[in-house]
């Protein structure tokens, strides 16, 4: 089993979640995140001003999945959240030792 960690752009989430969806990934944990990279922060718009943020914001997916979707899932990702500018982004894939699922008391695959 394996967590795929993945860091996307706000404006690409839309085509991601489509993208693993339609390889039948319809459960992923979903978090606001704030960062440093190379783009060195973005230039935000209030009123009529430009503003520069220190930080720049994008989405952290979660995803838990057994070892032979993971290309897949990498795949449905890279292909939807690209857009070859500098920032979009990072997957990391780890090592799932134990998983349980609470309301049933599943573990291991089951519980995905």
């Amino acid at each position: 089993m394996k967590k795929i960690e993945a860091i996307i752009r706000l404006s690409r989430f839309e085509r991601v979640r489509d993208a693993l969806a339609a390889i039948g990934v319809n459960f992923f944990t979903l978090t606001e995140v704030k960062g440093f990279g190379l783009q060195k922060g973005e230039k935000l718009m209030y009123r009529g001003s430009v503003y520069d943020s220190d930080y720049i914001a994008r989405l952290r997916l979660d995803i838990f999945c057994n070892t032979e979707k993971v290309d897949e899932i990498i795949d449905a990702i890279v292909s939807a959240g690209r857009t070859g500018e500098v920032g979009d982004g990072k997957i990391v894939v780890m090592d799932i030792d134990h998983i349980v699922r609470i309301r049933t008391y599943e573990v291991g695959s089951e519980a995905i």
